[in-house]
């Protein structure tokens, strides 16, 4: 069974740059009609609800959040059965734990995250 693990977060100040990464236990996009189609990030602040960071489709299309466009990048490498979340200039209002699961979620593919926490 498909299982994601996050890591690559941490404490920054803002401006700076972290990487996330979330490697699959499997292909992140399996060549069957069951397969996800889009593999996102998710995130959840502090007193906030979970939302959608950005995702990258099995085409390779990327969408992104406003309040993190220009400064986050998804990628993914398939030999590694890996994502990423290359996030700059990192500010106060990007602390959260970040998820990977594919969009829409799958509940069983929630993992712990990875804490990303930005101070000023």
């Amino acid at each position: 069974q498909l299982q994601l693990v996050e890591s690559g977060g941490g404490s920054v100040q803002a401006g700076a740059s972290l990487r996330l990464s979330c490697v699959a236990s499997e292909k992140l996009y399996p060549h069957n009609s069951m397969g996800a189609q889009i593999m996102a990030w998710y995130r959840q602040g502090p007193g906030k609800q979970r939302e959608v960071v950005a995702t990258i489709a099995r085409g390779g299309i990327t969408s992104y959040v406003d309040s993190v466009k220009g400064r986050f990048t998804i990628s993914r490498d398939s030999t590694k059965n890996t994502m990423y979340l290359q996030m700059n200039n990192l500010k106060p209002e990007d602390t959260a734990v970040y998820y990977c699961n594919q969009k829409p979620p799958n509940r069983v593919l929630w993992g712990r995250g990875t804490q990303v926490t930005v101070s000023s």
